[in-house]
Formats: C-alpha cells, structure tokens, sequence
C-alpha cells in the first residue's frame, strides 16, 4: 500500500497524465491518499514558511484541506456543471481526488530550509501544482482542449483569489462597505 502512495507520488511530480487515466488509482484508499498529500503538502508549506517567519504546523495542514476542498468544488462546479464536454461525466470524488493528487509537487516544499531556498522552491511548486491541476482536470473531465482545461482551472484560481482577497481585506475592515 505505502508503495502504491509512492507511486502516485511520483506520477504527480513526473505530471504522468497516465496517473489520471488508470482507474486503479481512484480505488478504495484513492481519498485517503490524496488527503494525506493535501496535508503533507501543507506541512511543507508551513516548514517551508518557517524559515522566515514562525507558522503553525498542524494549522497549515488543516489549511491544506480546506484548500483542497475548495479546489476540488470549484474544477467540479465549472468543469462538470457549467462548461462540460459531451463525454464528461465525472463523480466529486474523482475531481476531489485528482486536486489532491496534483498537489504532491507541493511535498518538494519540505526542501526549502534556508530562507535563499524558499521564495524559489515555493514559486517552482506553485506553478508546477498548477501544470498538474490542468493536466488532472483535461484528464478526469475527458476534455479535448489543454485550453479548456487550463481555462477550468484559471478561473477556479481567480475565484479562490478573489475570495481570500474579500475575506483577508475584511478581516481588516478594509472594504469600503457602508455600515448603516
């Protein structure tokens, strides 16, 4: 079983879209496999984060989750519900598993251990993440176009920006709402 986790591991960071195509990798434990890489992922996050600034651990995992989640429904949302192919015809699960999947490039965070490494190390998995969204969403939705994909998982990537922006700016209290 732990070889089979290594295995997904290394597909996601080799962006194997045969990873995707194998239903032998959305079997029973596929969940579980992609949760424990969304929280490893946020592990490394926080360890990484941790060479600049102190970060909660345990909370950059639980993080990780809400993130993963959030991801998951909004690929859903826009790839399955509002702009499908003909042939897509996809379970939540399998779009929730494929987000996490495509997050192991993530794991390669727990290499940055001195404040030089981090900015690059954060920056290269970040976008290499990205490249396994798209290739996880073409993939698992059975869409013809790497555009279509990409856009999928852009305008998911500008909605979760948006909302955290909206959320970090009125925790603040710096959106200009009137308070009548």
């Amino acid at each position: 079983m732990f070889g089979e986790f290594l295995n997904i591991i290394f597909k996601s960071i080799k962006l194997d879209k045969t990873l995707y195509s194998d239903n032998k990798n959305f079997k029973e434990a596929a969940i579980y496999f992609a949760g424990l890489i969304m929280i490893l992922d946020g592990i490394a996050g926080a360890v990484a984060a941790n060479t600049v600034i102190k970060t909660a651990v345990a909370m950059s995992g639980l993080t990780a989750i809400l993130t993963w989640l959030i991801w998951a429904i909004f690929i859903y949302v826009i790839g399955v519900k509002l702009f499908p192919d003909k042939q897509t015809k996809v379970s939540f699960k399998k779009v929730l598993t494929a987000v996490g999947y495509a997050h192991a490039p993530g794991l390669i965070r727990f290499f940055a251990v001195t404040p030089e490494l981090m900015v690059p190390i954060i920056f290269l998995t970040q976008f290499w993440i990205f490249a396994g969204l798209i290739i996880s969403t073409k993939v698992i939705l059975n869409l013809k176009s790497n555009l279509k994909s990409f856009g999928i998982v852009f305008l998911s990537f500008l909605i979760i920006v948006f909302l955290s922006i909206s959320f970090v700016m009125s925790q603040m209290n710096i959106l200009p709402v009137n308070n009548i």
